[in-house]
């Protein structure tokens, strides 16, 4: 038989996903891309705004469409956090959430044997732990992705994603180590620790995410290690410095900022001003050196006012942002802000997406060529004609012209120039760093 898997939203999603699939390939499934026929399809849906529910329905219903007979799966954030929603969607056969996903082989064969259609989703519970989960390689990708938390308890206004992840709870120590030491013998030589709520790591455990990131720069095979998205309050002046400390930690933090405006951040409920916010910013580059912060903005927020819109697009441009992801409010059933006053229109929301976008294009524009004349290390991933693409040290991608296989390497690299959209270098001489990774060829 036939699995295919369909994933929208995070790298935590994207891990959890490989987790899936590789459970599905231990049941005996061939697994197979998302537009060929199969048995099963499993789609692991984000629900983080309503256009990723809205274009889950849409993936659901093709696949309906395109293997009638197949067994269709729902799971994931989007029936976690609205049950009652996702049940009355008729295309999928097994509707499951985003816990115990352990449990989906076996509701899938149930739900063949008996051509039935079945509903489980567990409700989150205080206290619940960790599920265990063990990464042992990642389709076509030359850095590993590792879930070391779950859960959030921040409630910010616009989210949904603490009714639909529940509570934090962390992996425990050992079993990060274990899954490090397994993906370094895989011959991963990248780890990129990721969870809902990053900086919260470690807390019902006493620890936090610092102890993490020196866990994982303890293991050897293991050259580079990077954060996912970090809430920036959670970060101390002690975590950084520890972080500094730690050479294999890349220089590359994605600090959620969502507005720029001190009035907007109050009524979102996030838990810093922009004054916290310059400070941590200013914190990391001084600990260091050619540091990249990128993050996500948000804009069209109820009540945001023209002039509050203006100081968070002068905060934005004022932060010389690496890259920044842009998006506008969308309103969340079951969040504070779906019955808060001054809902704007659609207008109003893509006018001043497209006013950010255009300053955080020009601020990643001069980041890139301000990295000319820099070596730097590059994790080579993909083959495009007769140049190969990767990212350096501070995400900052990179494309060398060479006829050489650089796939899965780690090369010195002369950045020279930039395009806007990437830097283009070339290899230093002497700078064979590293082979070719094993396993991911």
């Amino acid at each position: 038989m036939k699995a295919a898997f369909y994933t929208l939203g995070c790298k935590v999603n994207q891990y959890e996903a490989q987790i899936l699939a590789q459970q599905f390939a231990d049941a005996g499934y061939e697994i197979v891309p998302p537009e060929a026929p199969a048995d099963v399809y499993v789609v692991n849906s984000c629900t983080v705004t309503a256009s990723g529910d809205q274009k889950t329905r849409r993936v659901l219903r093709r696949f309906r469409t395109l293997c009638p007979d197949a067994t269709v799966v729902l799971t994931g954030c989007y029936p976690q956090a609205f049950p009652d929603d996702a049940a009355r969607l008729a295309e999928a056969d097994v509707i499951a959430g985003a816990r115990d996903r352990a449990a989906l082989v076996e509701l899938v064969r149930r739900a063949r044997e008996t051509r039935g259609r079945i509903v489980a989703v567990a409700p989150h519970e205080r206290g619940e732990p960790f599920e265990p989960m063990r990464a042992a390689a990642f389709r076509e990708r030359t850095r590993a992705f590792v879930k070391i938390e779950d859960g959030c308890d921040r409630y910010c206004a616009y989210c949904i994603i603490p009714q639909a992840r529940g509570p934090v709870r962390s992996k425990p120590p050992g079993e990060l180590r274990a899954e490090l030491e397994g993906l370094a013998r895989a011959g991963y030589r990248e780890a990129v620790l990721v969870g809902i709520n990053l900086p919260s790591y470690g807390r019902e455990l006493g620890l936090r995410l610092i102890d993490a990131v020196e866990l994982a720069c303890a293991v050897g095979g293991i050259e580079r290690v990077r954060l996912g998205s970090l809430e920036p309050e959670l970060l101390t002046d002690d975590d950084i410095a520890r972080m500094a400390r730690q050479p294999k930690l890349c220089p590359q933090f994605h600090l959620s900022l969502q507005s720029g405006c001190d009035a907007t951040l109050a009524r979102m409920r996030r838990h810093y001003d922009t004054a916290e916010y310059m400070r941590i910013v200013r914190a990391l580059r001084a600990h260091f050196e050619n540091c990249a912060i990128t993050t996500d903005v948000m804009v069209g927020f109820p009540g945001e006012t023209d002039a509050e819109f203006g100081q968070s697009l002068c905060f934005v441009e004022s932060l010389g942002l690496a890259k920044a992801h842009v998006f506008a409010y969308s309103r969340r059933p079951g969040t504070r802000a779906a019955d808060m006053p001054g809902q704007l229109p659609g207008a109003v929301k893509e006018a001043r997406s497209a006013r950010m976008i255009e300053a955080t294009d020009r601020t990643r524009a001069a980041f890139l060529a301000g990295q000319a004349g820099r070596t730097v290390g590059v994790l080579f991933e993909t083959r495009d004609g007769g140049a190969f693409d990767g990212y350096a040290e501070n995400y900052t991608p990179v494309r060398v012209f060479t006829d050489e296989d650089l796939r899965g390497q780690i090369r010195r690299v002369l950045i020279t120039s930039a395009d806007g959209a990437r830097c283009v270098g070339t290899l230093a001489p002497d700078a064979r760093h590293d082979c070719m990774l094993e396993g991911n060829t």
